[in-house]
């Protein structure tokens, strides 16, 4: 499974976020497992923003998986989706934030709590079960967002893996799709 992300259409509303709090009872505080982050270019008057939600990449070679020191983390069979078992997880005091250190993606989430278990995006497990969208992707007023197989991702959008704000690791492979927001000129005319 694979999100798709049209950073073209990205308003930078936080529906993503705020929806995925809601239907996973996050309550406020530091834990997202989605992320939306504002890129500013330019200077005045000719400025540009740009806006780059991101959640877990669900990669192919997950460095979290590895970095676990007690296999909380694993990575489904059936459809590449990276789950946390928080009943195994140690906490991050405890492993020094290994899998959170490991990610260059900022997926792993830990709340404030010394004991705090790690948390983060599981596709909305639950409603994929049921052949429904992650709650990020139906709360997306602007359809910017996407999420399905990633070759049925591939046949529909397009085979970009790099957008701005985003690098894409070849060693993990990301299971996220963009379309880029080309560079607008910046600067005098």
């Amino acid at each position: 499974m694979a999100f798709f992300y049209d950073q073209t259409r990205c308003v930078g509303c936080y529906a993503c976020v705020v929806s995925c709090k809601q239907w996973h009872h996050i309550p406020p505080g530091p834990v997202r497992w989605r992320r939306v982050s504002t890129m500013e270019k330019g200077k005045c008057p000719n400025v540009s923003v740009r806006f780059l939600s991101m959640a877990c990449c669900h990669c192919e070679n997950p460095p979290c998986v590895y970095a676990c020191p007690v296999n909380a983390i694993t990575k489904r069979e059936k459809d590449g989706i990276v789950l946390v078992d928080q009943e195994v997880c140690l906490g991050g005091q405890r492993c020094g934030f290994a899998c959170r250190e490991a990610c260059p993606y900022d997926a792993p989430q830990f709340d404030v709590e010394e004991d705090a278990k790690m948390q983060k995006c599981n596709f909305c497990l639950e409603r994929l079960e049921e052949n429904k969208k992650p709650m990020c992707v139906e709360a997306c007023m602007t359809k910017a967002l996407d999420a399905g197989p990633l070759e049925q991702l591939k046949r529909s959008y397009n085979q970009i893996f790099e957008a701005e704000g985003f690098a894409y690791l070849p060693g993990l492979n990301p299971s996220v799709l963009f379309k880029p927001r080309l560079h607008a000129k910046v600067g005098p005319k």
